[in-house]
């Protein structure tokens, strides 16, 4: 058996990259110019770094999953170049709302449901006792607080105007709000 460790889920749209709407083409995909060298540190401290994305563009016929794997693709590539490495990658394609009806469905992956999370835990050595979320918006901490995760919300993507417009009615607080991936990873790694 694997030794379990510790497991930063990340989410991709205005965490790891540019938030751009949805993301129809590779060349209108941008990481963060300081991405990489968070998930490095993450990798180099001894986590498991996996991306956790809700991708409801693919059911509402944005995209296809093809383009969601050249996308997915290009991330590697561009991360891997610095020394990066993600060690697993999960996407929901569902919306209940869907136009294409094989992604029409009420899942258990897309956020804040827990599913996506639970693929991960099943598929790789997590270690459930030392486990993060990062991401830009509430829907992101809440299977973290489901979960008991240490929950950081980034300021990029969706992040400060949440904060600024939402975040008075929220029933729980991120444990950590940070400017963006890289201070998030600096604050998890002092802990």
């Amino acid at each position: 058996m694997a030794l379990l460790r510790p497991t930063a889920f990340i989410d991709r749209d205005g965490t790891i990259n540019i938030d751009g709407g949805y993301i129809n083409h590779p060349d209108n995909f941008e990481v963060y110019p300081y991405a990489a060298q968070a998930i490095r540190m993450l990798n180099v401290a001894g986590w498991l770094v996996v991306v956790v994305t809700n991708q409801s563009g693919i059911g509402r016929g944005f995209y296809t999953e093809g383009v969601m794997a050249d996308i997915h693709a290009k991330m590697n590539a561009k991360l891997n170049a610095q020394g990066a490495t993600i060690d697993g990658l999960y996407a929901c394609p569902h919306d209940p709302n869907s136009k294409i009806e094989q992604y029409r469905i009420e899942c258990e992956c897309r956020k804040p449901k827990t599913g996506m999370f639970d693929q991960a835990i099943r598929e790789l050595p997590v270690d459930t006792a030392r486990m993060a979320i990062i991401g830009d918006k509430y829907s992101d901490m809440e299977p973290g607080f489901k979960l008991g995760m240490t929950t950081i919300m980034v300021a990029t993507g969706y992040g400060q105007g949440d904060f600024i417009l939402k975040s008075a009615k929220w029933a729980r607080q991120p444990d950590y709000k940070a400017a963006n991936l890289l201070e998030a990873v600096r604050i998890l790694l002092k802990k």
